[in-house]
């Protein structure tokens, strides 16, 4: 059997957190005999090792694709419908992974590109069943500012999921240097923390379910946190493709009353 390369879940919040399979085998966890196998290794039905592979010159990726529609676009900060379709791609080493990822909006009266993203992840097993996640990342100024004032930002994030006989309990924090030039009168802009933690588990195999409790710092200094209600779902289809989708409710003026998102992969 293959490994099977899945993403954790967001770039603010808890996607990244929700395990299809603690070491990411390709064999669920409830039958998983032989836990934290490293992506180098072909596991059996069992996810025990039968073959240890040759890392020379051999890259695993996935790449996926998503669609998104929100009533709020924090960009212009106008409560507004907005359909965004968003591209990622990572990369996966053992325990090291690298993850690029770009977007494009459509709102009732604009449209653009968002700011991108590229990251370095780092796994970490501190315990048995526990995992922490280490992140770094710029984001890239692609979106364009009638006011010019876009600039680079700097991010880093821990996550740690514990994993229990068939479900685990997740938490993350990120951090984020806003690098935006203030307008007089306009906006002000802050550095910006961003907090989520919820439980998940598999209500069958190939199928993790998750729900969670998010909030961030805006960037605008005088704006309430963004506050929102999560709902997660990760589904196997076969060895190479996956799909999520999740819905968030906004809890604080700020947030987005609704936003739904699909989520199209393929690993290899």
């Amino acid at each position: 059997m293959n490994k099977k390369l899945l993403i954790l879940l967001t770039i603010t919040s808890l996607n990244l957190l929700a395990y299809s399979d603690y070491d990411m085998d390709g064999v669920d966890d409830k039958i998983d005999q032989c836990p934290n196998t490293l992506f180098s290794e072909l596991v059996g039905p069992n996810g025990c090792t039968i073959k240890t592979l040759e890392l020379k010159g051999e890259q695993h990726f996935d790449i996926i694709y998503g669609v998104n529609l929100s009533q709020a676009n924090y960009t212009t900060t106008k409560k507004t419908d907005t359909i965004t379709q968003s591209l990622q791609v990572d990369y996966y080493d053992k325990d090291f992974s690298v993850q690029v990822s770009t977007s494009y909006y459509t709102s009732d009266d604009d449209s653009g590109t968002n700011d991108s993203y590229v990251g370095a992840y780092y796994r970490l097993f501190p315990m048995d069943k526990l995992t922490l996640r280490l992140g770094a990342g710029i984001i890239l100024p692609t979106y364009k500012s009638e006011l010019d004032n876009n600039n680079l930002d700097l991010t880093s994030s821990i996550n740690a999921s514990y994993m229990l006989e068939n479900s685990n309990i997740f938490a993350g924090y990120s951090y984020t240097l806003v690098n935006d030039d203030d307008v007089a009168g306009i906006a002000s802009y802050q550095n910006t923390s961003s907090f989520s933690m919820g439980i998940g588990f598999y209500p069958e195999k190939d199928f993790y379910v998750s729900g969670s409790y998010n909030s961030s710092e805006s960037i605008y200094q005088g704006t309430d946190d963004i506050d929102t209600l999560s709902l997660y779902g990760f589904y196997n289809i076969n060895i190479s493709w996956f799909t999520s989708f999740s819905y968030e409710y906004g809890l604080s003026d700020s947030a987005s009353d609704n936003s739904v998102t699909l989520r199209l992969g393929y690993y290899f």
